[in-house]
């Protein structure tokens, strides 16, 4: 890949664990999407309890927790060294991609809209829950494409690149990340009405079938000796960071580790909870059926009394 030069990139302290907590980047588009998105969750919910009716406290916890990971993994020292190792980085892009599309869809929040919206906005998020774009964009198939294709178009095309020497760019592939993730996950662990939902076994083979693209991307980006982001990396070296950083090659040899083993290690998580959730869901189906059985003996029962 054609690098560029790392002009006007800030000149940071070396790298800690502790730096990912103290050290800030506060960028304007992912501190208002946070206030704003968390804001209107919360309004609703308190809209609910004012009326008298009950919201799960672990749907709101798991929102504002992926929210909160959101501005996070874009305003704190994971922010201010990702476009100086490339290693923050791809912690940074499972945080997005993985852990924040998991806790959105765990606090469904079209659930909440659409039991705290007046009637009219109401009936247009259902028209768009209905309509053939969300069809589309919920197509199993087509959102596992998105999700395992998206990672080698990032890194093996000029995109990452583009990210590297431009903030807007940067900030849509933090945007993009979050978006693809819940486009894949929504469908399989969300509680929400959304369509392209299917069967458990089908949703627990997708989650499986992700594995092994993660760690064949990970394998590939340690095994490569081409440098990702080109000339940048190796030019950070030539100004005051250079007597910290380590060498870009060997950076990139763990950022492919952290994909390889964080993607397994996330999968597991989600295919825990799509076991708890299928577990859930047979139990409550063996209530409803043993209801409808007692139903169907108490009606046989009065007829027979009835006959008597």
């Amino acid at each position: 890949m054609l690098g560029s030069s790392s002009e006007g990139v800030p000149t940071l302290p070396e790298f800690t664990l502790g730096r990912v907590f103290t050290e800030t980047s506060l960028e304007p588009v992912p501190f208002v999407l946070t206030v704003w998105i968390a804001g209107l969750y919360l309004f609703g919910v308190v809209a609910l309890h004012r009326r008298g009716d009950r919201w799960p406290v672990g749907r709101t916890c798991s929102f504002v927790f992926g929210m909160g990971l959101f501005w996070w993994a874009t305003s704190s020292g994971l922010a201010a060294y990702d476009t100086t190792l490339l290693s923050v980085h791809m912690v940074q892009h499972m945080v997005l991609s993985m852990l924040v599309p998991l806790a959105l869809a765990l606090g469904a929040p079209i659930t909440l809209a659409l039991r705290t919206l007046p009637a009219r906005p109401r009936r247009w998020l259902l028209v768009c829950l209905h309509s053939r774009v969300a069809r589309v964009l919920s197509f199993p198939p087509l959102t596992f494409t998105l999700y395992v294709l998206s990672p080698w178009a990032l890194y093996f095309t000029g995109w990452y690149d583009a990210s590297l020497n431009s903030d807007y760019v940067h900030e849509a592939m933090h945007v993009h990340l979050v978006l693809v993730g819940c486009l894949f996950f929504w469908p399989l662990v969300g509680i929400d009405p959304v369509p392209g939902r299917v069967a458990y076994p089908f949703r627990v083979l997708l989650v499986v079938l992700t594995l092994p693209f993660h760690a064949f991307l990970g394998v590939t980006i340690m095994g490569q000796q081409e440098l990702i982001g080109g000339t940048w990396y190796p030019s950070l070296h030539e100004g005051p960071m250079g007597t910290w950083l380590p060498a870009p090659i060997d950076d990139q040899h763990t950022a492919g580790g952290i994909l390889w083993g964080s993607g397994d290690l996330i999968g597991l998580v989600v295919f825990v909870v799509l076991f708890v959730q299928w577990v859930r869901s047979s139990m409550r189906e063996a209530a409803r059926e043993d209801r409808r059985l007692d139903l169907l003996e108490a009606r046989e029962r009065r007829r027979g009394d009835a006959g008597v």
